[in-house]
């Protein structure tokens, strides 16, 4: 079952990347606003960030349309330890970097209303970690080494958006299905999690 979701948006993304232009082909936009869900920890923020990206859509009925996408994904959390990781405690930011990659289904509603939703891929590019007073002052940056996380991540994505002339816009949340580090690093079972508040402009 895993290899299938993991092998099935890279199936459909390129049969649509001829036809890409038959419909809507367009860049888009995204505010993140991300969380990890950690097992024991003193506290979890939700911590911003952005997508940037491309899209492809093609209509295959009046109602309905399929929408292949490549982004790049900065996502994340600020977590508070107490006790037992790094220095012991103290707030840390992650700074989560991915290639992703959603395929999804759209039924419109009237003229411009529809709703989306469907599988994601992605791959980890990169990994920062700040370490944060409270005062928000950053006192050091670690870079991690890819092989510290889980590289691939998959899950579903849904939402809700609005066509406008040239363009669309609207609400999308991500739920990772993969633990995004292996345990014993102080991401125990943390899995992304992602509100989206995206615009798209066709090209």
């Amino acid at each position: 079952m895993n290899k299938i979701i993991l092998v099935l948006p890279f199936l459909i993304l390129s049969s649509f990347l001829v036809k890409a232009q038959s419909d809507r082909t367009g860049v888009r936009a995204s505010l993140n606003l991300s969380n990890l869900y950690v097992d024991e920890v003193n506290d979890e923020n939700t911590k911003p960030g952005f997508v940037v990206g491309v899209y492809f859509r093609k209509g295959i009925s009046d109602q309905v349309s399929i929408q292949p996408e490549i982004n790049y994904s900065l996502k994340g959390s600020q977590i508070n330890y107490d006790g037992g990781f790094f220095t012991g405690s103290g707030k840390y930011r992650y700074n989560l970097s991915y290639i992703e990659i959603p395929v999804l289904a759209n039924i419109h509603v009237g003229e411009n209303l529809y709703f989306s939703g469907g599988p994601y891929i992605a791959t980890l590019i990169s990994a920062k970690v700040k370490d944060v007073d409270g005062d928000g002052s950053i006192n050091s940056v670690e870079e991690y080494d890819r092989d510290n996380f889980n590289t691939f991540d998959y899950g579903v994505a849904a939402g809700v958006g609005f066509d406008f002339t040239g363009g669309t816009a609207g609400v999308r949340y991500n739920y990772g299905l993969v633990d995004v580090a292996p345990d014993g690093n102080g991401l125990d079972n943390g899995k992304n999690s992602v509100l989206q508040f995206f615009v798209g402009f066709d090209f």
